[in-house]
């Protein structure tokens, strides 16, 4: 948020206190300092290194894989900015799948996978208390040899928030679906820090990975709040 100054602040320039003061077009204004959270950036980070090793190794591909993957996406649809349907590139799919497969652990697809959706969780309990935080399945699918659990999830936010799922960020590595408790406290106070009275909150979503093929499945969410 931004203040303008009284002339006390007239030739001061710079962070102090928790304020900045700066000029922009002519015109002095001071404003709350910002601060960036340092594991958001680190995941920023690591999301992007995948996409530029993938983006470099897609150059590599022969020109019979390059066109196999141009002919995949034209089956595919992605969504425009606006959010409607639009086409996407071989290239977008190749970065879209090999994502959650390296992501994963794995080595990326050279030639492109045969798609076959992959089903989405079942609901979960989320439990939050001051010495742990986890997520239990309802259910899990017959077969999840090719599957992994991905768990995104909100800074600790306050009491009146009401929604903050854009907010969720992954905590954790993939996990290996089972239906007994997933312990996630430890991966996330390392990246947030613990959760408080003040702020009680975290919203969580978590969906399914192929491994196999990068593919993931919808998204299910829902609401921890730190009891005692």
């Amino acid at each position: 948020m931004k203040y303008t100054p009284s002339i006390a602040f007239d030739e001061f320039a710079g962070t102090a206190k928790g304020v900045t003061a700066a000029k922009s077009r002519g015109r002095k204004y001071i404003r709350n300092k910002s601060y960036s959270n340092s594991s958001n950036s680190a995941s920023q980070g690591d999301i992007k290194t995948i996409f530029s090793q993938l983006a470099k190794s897609f150059k590599s591909l022969t020109q019979a894989q390059i066109a196999a993957w141009n002919s995949l996406a034209q089956t595919q649809a992605g969504k425009s900015i606006l959010g409607s349907k639009a086409k996407i590139s071989g290239l977008n799919l190749y970065l879209r799948l090999n994502h959650w497969v390296v992501a994963s652990g794995g080595t990326a697809l050279v030639t492109p996978p045969v798609l076959s959706g992959v089903p989405s969780p079942s609901n979960a309990t989320l439990s939050l208390t001051a010495s742990a935080f986890t997520i239990t399945l309802a259910s899990i699918p017959d077969d999840v040899s090719d599957l992994k659990l991905i768990i995104k999830a909100s800074m600790p936010q306050s009491n009146g928030i009401s929604d903050a799922y854009a907010k969720a960020a992954i905590i954790a590595l993939p996990q290996t679906p089972v239906t007994t408790a997933i312990a996630l406290k430890t991966s996330y106070d390392a990246k947030y820090g613990a959760p408080s009275a003040t702020h009680s909150k975290v919203f969580v979503k978590w969906f399914y990975v192929n491994t196999a093929t990068g593919e993931r499945s919808g998204e299910m969410m829902g609401l921890a709040t730190l009891t005692e």
